[in-house]
């Protein structure tokens, strides 16, 4: 079990990305998805998270500029990023509750991370 993250890149302020992050291998179901990210030199910290129902939270930095969204069909979660800063600038992971085995224990598994540079 894995998630695949696709969709970072440089861009240029006040540009949009969209990142892509798919569970991929064999599973039962997911439950919350979310994106973190890591700026240099910074810890790892919250962007965003989504239940499976659809509930959405939200760091303060990426209200209003970012949108949270999956796919449950797909096993997939995107962030739509919009308006995007230097300060943006991180690697971007995400991070799945996954059932591997059917029997209700979720666990958390993680994105390789995707770089998004935001230039000024």
């Amino acid at each position: 079990v894995q998630p695949v993250e696709s969709g970072g890149g440089l861009v240029q302020a006040g540009g949009s990305l969209k990142l892509s992050c798919a569970a991929t291998g064999s599973f039962f179901s997911t439950n919350t998805m979310g994106w973190y990210r890591q700026p240099p030199g910074k810890q790892r910290e919250l962007v965003a998270t989504i239940t499976r129902g659809g509930s959405t939270n939200y760091a303060d930095s990426a209200k209003g500029r970012f949108t949270i969204s999956r796919d449950n069909a797909k096993n997939t979660v995107y962030l739509q990023m919009n308006s995007l800063k230097p300060e943006d600038t991180a690697v971007y992971y995400c991070n799945i509750e996954i059932d591997p085995t059917g029997w209700g224990e979720f666990r958390v598994y993680w994105g390789q991370g995707t770089q998004v540079t935001v230039s000024s």
